[in-house]
């Protein structure tokens, strides 16, 4: 076992959890007995709350092809309550650095900086080296002191549409921290000034470090300009990928913005060789050096990384998430993002903030960091929730029905409540955090040997919806397995299902339990989710449940 030796005051940072709240958000397939549970998160000058946790040298750990469990701590245990969470993100993150990214060092000796109506200075000294950054800033009408959107590279991000909201963009440019176009043994920029070329940590860590010394400036202005309490990040593309680690790799940041990411995005390793079109991650490592010099053994061979994507999603819980992505165009990979943030928001779900993580890939333009009118409501509503504190919404999950993944298939774990406020045996996949859609379209079904099946739409547009069905057993024995019929309406077929098993096709369609979700204990329940395509938006109905 070891420390890992990030310097700060730790002890502060649990204190923190309670008193800096975030909206409360209902479990993600809450009925009316469910609990409101508030999400906790790292309080301001908190960059990583488990800088104190013992973490184990795992040695050469053996392959896996599903997604490796994130509850499932390094000595085999996992973990049963929220509070275990802190340390077990800790073990994720060090995998992360190990194995994928290379190491975000500590914060250095010394930074200091200035913030202006203009602009923002960074000066950052460590172990008698020296660096020095900057970035622009513009605010939204009004007095302030304002909260901030870091936007990194520029493309992509709908900065009309923030400042609308009424918040400030800091303009953030990656290449001041990070150069692409260098080899990996040379790698230039204010990040490899301080910690050498030859630093095996990659552009995409190096452009988080960046941001996370912008807030450190933040924090020590006067804060009659930006709220040090406030802060999103968002990219696009390559830059989309550094976003995603800056807010995966810095608990103050408020809300994670990812756009079209690709691989080495967000996107699971595990499922970026198969998917057809998709950017092989031989090709993500050597175009720039923005994956550590680690990653590099692991291209053909992504099943023996310790770790993979949905657990860095997890560590964004359970703070604010927004991942947009682009379905039209292969080389993103949109289906292996969509598994990614369907396992993350089951540690959101498990945290009981199901309602902090949303997804959106259903978009018509196929158009490569375009601002989209689709995004622009999630966008307004996440910086309203996790930035402005001044809205509730639910998160949402509109999966592009052309590269919709199937968690289902990549899992064999289940997701626990960590919370303590009920008994979850299976998971959401994708349905989690959604919002009402379409209505609930149908009830309970009828039981079988109380087997009973309710059904709620998380979302539906022209031609196609988002269901889930929820499994519930009101027997008093267990049930080892269960089957749920429902009936779709003219026109309309089933499309992906996670979580469950689709045994027929036509209008009537069985589905039954994974492998790993079919026990049900009584008074607990499971659920499942799946897309329809065709016809109108119109429910399901005639739900029908037999356990066994």
């Amino acid at each position: 076992m070891r420390f890992r030796h990030r310097a700060r005051a730790w002890a502060a940072a649990v204190l923190a959890l309670a008193a800096v709240p975030l909206a409360a958000a209902q479990l993600p397939h809450a009925g009316p007995s469910d609990t409101l549970v508030p999400a906790a998160e790292a309080g301001p000058g908190v960059e990583d709350d488990g800088a104190d946790c013992a973490v184990a040298d795992t040695g050469s750990p053996a392959s896996e092809s599903r997604l490796p469990d994130p509850f499932r701590k390094l000595d085999g245990t996992r973990i049963s309550t929220a509070a275990d969470w802190r340390c077990r993100r800790a073990e994720i993150r060090e995998l992360a650095e190990r194995h994928v990214y290379g190491q975000k060092p500590a914060r250095p000796d010394s930074v200091t900086g200035s913030v202006s109506r203009t602009g923002i200075t960074v000066r950052v000294t460590h172990q008698g080296r020296s660096a020095s950054f900057s970035a622009g800033l513009e605010l939204p009408a009004g007095t302030g002191p304002f909260p901030a959107v870091v936007v990194l590279g520029g493309m992509g991000a709908d900065t009309a549409t923030i400042k609308n909201s009424g918040a400030a963009v800091i303009s953030l440019d990656p290449y001041a921290l990070g150069k692409e176009g260098t080899p990996r043994g040379t790698k230039q920029g204010a990040f490899y000034s301080l910690y050498g070329s030859s630093s095996s940590t990659g552009l995409l860590m190096a452009w988080s470090w960046g941001v996370s010394r912008v807030i450190d400036v933040i924090e020590q202005s006067d804060g009659g300009v930006l709220r040090a309490d406030a802060t999103g990040v968002t990219g696009c593309s390559r830059f989309g990928k550094g976003a995603f680690v800056a807010g995966a790799f810095d608990q103050r940041i408020a809300l994670t913005m990812p756009i079209e990411s690709g691989s080495g995005g967000t996107g699971i390793f595990r499922g970026i060789p198969g998917e057809s079109g998709a950017q092989p991650l031989s090709s993500a490592y050597s175009e720039q050096p923005w994956l550590g010099d680690a990653f590099g053994s692991f291209t053909g061979n992504p099943a023996a990384l310790p770790v993979d994507t949905h657990e860095i999603v997890g560590m964004v819980a359970p703070r604010g998430l927004l991942v947009m992505e682009n379905p039209h165009i292969d080389w993103l990979g949109a289906r292996s993002g969509s598994v990614a943030a369907l396992g993350g928001a089951e540690v959101y779900k498990a945290l009981g903030a199901g309602g902090n993580i949303s997804y959106w890939s259903d978009v018509r333009d196929g158009t490569h960091c375009a601002a989209r009118p689709e995004w622009r409501t999630p966008l307004q509503q996440n910086i309203q929730k996790f930035l402005l504190r001044s809205g509730g919404s639910s998160g949402v999950f509109r999966v592009s029905p052309a590269k919709s993944g199937d968690l289902s298939a990549w899992r064999d774990w289940q997701t626990p409540d960590l919370t303590g406020t009920g008994t979850t045996t299976g998971g959401t996949g994708g349905s989690t955090g959604g919002d009402s859609g379409g209505g609930t379209g149908g009830g309970p079904g009828t039981p079988g040997d109380g087997c009973t099946a309710s059904y709620r739409t998380v979302n539906s547009w022209s031609g196609g919806l988002q269901g889930e069905v929820t499994v519930r057993n009101d027997g008093t024995g267990a049930l080892d397995g269960w089957s749920v019929g429902m009936t779709l309406a003219a026109g309309q077929s089933l499309g992906s299902v996670w979580n469950g098993v689709a045994t027929g096709t036509g209008q009537t369609v069985p589905v039954r339990n994974a492998s790993w979700n079919g026990a049900v204990p009584p008074g607990a329940s499971a659920s499942f989710g799946f897309t329809v395509t065709g016809g109108s938006p119109t429910a399901p109905h005639t739900f029908t449940c037999t356990g066994s």
